[in-house]
């Protein structure tokens, strides 16, 4: 009875094809200075270990693989390494370009990765190679592709990359941006028949998604946001903005794997799983990463405040606004950065008492008004040669 079991298990374990959703790599983004490769090489590590516990068949990865036009030789060692990990010996990863990409550049890389079950989608169609594999893309076509797995399940990603500046001056300049959107997936569906679950594959801006502080060239006033009906079957796995998101009919921002802004300072950051059923896909769970520092966002009403709160946040990158009554003398300051090597923003706002500065700034000189200044800003005095430069420009003006 027991060897039964394990054959009913044995058989319905392909009767769907488990997919992972993930965006927003950035490869190579820093904050504020401070390199994050390492981080950004756990957390990937973490995907792959998901996808072989969660056993899934194919990975999307929805834009923004690197975080420059230009990556250095680390980021682009660490995302083909990343990447080919993540595919293992039998699993596809279908990958579309966002807008921080170099379609060109990284579609330059397609015939090698092909062979590592890696699929990419730019603005440029190169051909997809088809079969070679456990899950493997069965048919191709410029911008889609139909997966299956060994036994057979196959689902239809239709991808479409984030769309450059060339892709949209080549074709119908008059059409408007909703109306191209519309084109365009419609010609990544030309080989869909209704038979098999369906997912679209995009790095968009959908109309009323929330952004944030890390995400940069961000559409102004909606003139380039989708609108939520040009996202009409089966489910849309989008990338470009950074907290993971829910919109109605199946559309989902999986989110960043990383913290990459303070704005994004205690939000949980996850990959999602989805499973496909029939001509169905269903969204199973939210798997969260652990990998990598959080973010921090603190306040305090002075230095002794937050001298006794920043040890309590090891291992943490933290942004620290301090409400002052005069501004930070060089030891407070030197004190605070040695209470927290993950201090990498301080910001103080200084409430003078008001029947002491008048007084006060009425007796000071230029040099020592301007001293008092940039302490209020920067928490700390200006360095000898930028006081020289300030003190000619005013006798210039003078």
């Amino acid at each position: 009875m027991q060897w039964l079991f394990a054959c009913v298990d044995e058989i319905q374990k392909f009767d769907f094809m488990n997919i992972l959703h993930t965006s927003d790599w950035h490869i190579g983004k820093r904050l504020m200075g401070r390199e994050r490769l390492a981080e950004q090489e756990a957390v990937l590590d973490e995907i792959a270990r998901i996808c072989e516990s969660e056993q899934v068949d194919l990975v999307l990865v929805a834009g923004d693989v690197f975080d420059t036009y230009l990556p250095s030789a680390e980021a682009e060692e660490l995302f083909f390494r990343a990447v080919k990990k993540i595919a293992g010996e039998r699993r596809a990863v279908a990958i579309v370009s966002g807008n921080h990409d170099d379609g060109v550049r990284l579609s330059a890389a397609a015939p090698f990765l092909g062979e590592a079950g890696v699929y990419l989608f730019c603005n440029t169609p190169k051909k997809i190679p088809l079969g070679g594999r456990g899950v493997c893309a069965v048919e191709a076509g410029d911008y889609y592709a139909v997966f299956a797995n060994e036994a057979g399940e196959k689902v239809y990603v239709n991808a479409l990359p984030y769309p450059n500046e060339a892709r949209f001056r080549e074709e119908r300049t008059e059409e408007s941006f909703p109306d191209k959107i519309e084109r365009w997936i419609a010609r990544g569906e030309e080989g869909f028949r209704g038979d098999m679950p369906y997912i679209l594959l995009s790095h968009l801006f959908a109309a009323g998604g929330k952004s944030g502080e890390s995400e940069r060239g961000i559409e102004l006033g909606g003139a380039r946001a989708v609108p939520l009906e040009c996202f009409r079957r089966g489910y849309t796995a989008l990338g470009h903005l950074h907290r993971r998101q829910i919109f109605k009919n199946n559309v989902r921002y999986s989110g960043s794997i990383l913290q990459y802004a303070f704005d994004e300072a205690n939000t949980e950051k996850s990959v999602v799983l989805l499973r496909t059923r029939g001509t169905e896909t269903e969204v199973l769970k939210e798997i969260p990463l652990t990998a990598g520092k959080r973010l921090v966002r603190l306040e305090c009403n002075g230095a002794e405040q937050a001298l006794r709160l920043l040890p309590q946040y090891p291992d943490c990158y933290i942004e620290l606004t301090l409400h002052l009554s005069a501004p930070l003398a060089s030891a407070e300051t030197e004190a605070l950065k040695g209470a927290n090597e993950g201090l990498i923003s301080l910001i103080t706002q200084v409430t003078a008492e008001t029947t002491a500065v008048p007084v006060g700034r009425s007796r000071m000189s230029e040099e020592e008004l301007f001293g008092e200044y940039y302490r209020s800003l920067y928490g700390e005095p200006p360095a000898e040669e930028l006081k020289t430069a300030f003190l000619m420009l005013l006798g210039e003006g003078a």
